[in-house]
């Protein structure tokens, strides 16, 4: 113990010295490092902003360079539809797909035009490449539109080279399944297929799709798988048309002609 006390008496001055001169070159590290990094940031800060506004700009651009594809997507879209609706005998109103039914993707959509624009129940719908559908329900600014697609869509239809008819029936997807009236009908891959006389619900020569399979010895009658020729998942513009299939034509009403009348037999 006497002997530790000794040590610490002739020591003690020696490592106070050595305690200060180790606090003070941490302090003045420390003060040095917090120096440095105020330098670093006062100098690397206008390079920081500087990559920030390149980057921002850089964005700015990609996002008007899409915007404009965007447009000039729409206005091909908008160029190809109305040079098929001025196929259309009657008048047409342009009108945007708005909503499509998520479970039932190919049955239905709903188009940002209403009875506030004209439109009617059973008015037709065709897009770029043919026949859509036709509307079954009507708002004052939207319309449901039964897509031909629809297993319950059935369509009088022929096969425009051969003249051959039949009911072409929806299936969920982009083919359905013409059903002809004759037992051996002329057809092959590829023949156009277009709305007939006997349909009831779209006027005659509306392009529809292109023969893709053909099975003559279905039962009960031959049957030809039909491409739609319209892109009905694509579509983003259509133009409907007004069409009454109910409409009841009146004939005229024969009139019997009345006998002249004889002249008097004198007396």
């Amino acid at each position: 113990m006497f002997t530790l006390r000794r040590w610490w008496d002739k020591n003690a001055l020696k490592l106070a010295g050595f305690g200060t001169v180790i606090g003070g070159t941490y302090l003045v590290l420390q003060t040095q490092s917090a120096l440095v990094f105020e330098a670093y940031n006062a100098l690397s800060q206008p390079l920081t902003q500087a990559r920030q506004i390149d980057d921002l700009k850089t964005a700015r651009v990609e996002q008007l360079q899409n915007e404009l594809q965007e447009l000039k997507n729409q206005n091909q879209q908008l160029k190809q539809l109305a040079n098929y609706s001025a196929t259309v005998p009657n008048k047409g109103i342009m009108a945007p797909i708005v909503l499509r039914s998520a479970d039932n993707w190919w049955q239905q959509v709903v188009i940002g035009r209403g009875s506030a624009d004209g439109i009617a129940l059973d008015y037709i719908v065709v897009g770029t490449g043919g026949v859509v559908g036709r509307v079954v329900s009507v708002s004052p600014h939207t319309s449901r539109v039964l897509l031909v697609s629809d297993p319950s869509s059935r369509i009088g239809v022929l096969v425009s080279q051969t003249r051959n008819m039949g009911i072409l029936t929806g299936t969920r997807s982009n083919r359905s399944v013409l059903q002809f009236f004759d037992k051996r009908p002329t057809v092959k891959k590829g023949d156009v297929v277009a709305t007939s006389a006997v349909s009831q619900l779209f006027p005659t020569g509306l392009a529809v799709g292109r023969v893709m399979e053909i099975n003559l010895n279905k039962s009960p009658a031959p049957e030809a798988i039909v491409e739609f020729t319209a892109p009905l998942a694509a579509l983003e513009w259509v133009t409907v048309h007004p069409h009454n299939p109910h409409a009841v034509v009146t004939p005229p009403v024969p009139v019997t002609p009345t006998p002249p009348k004889l002249p008097a037999k004198s007396r």
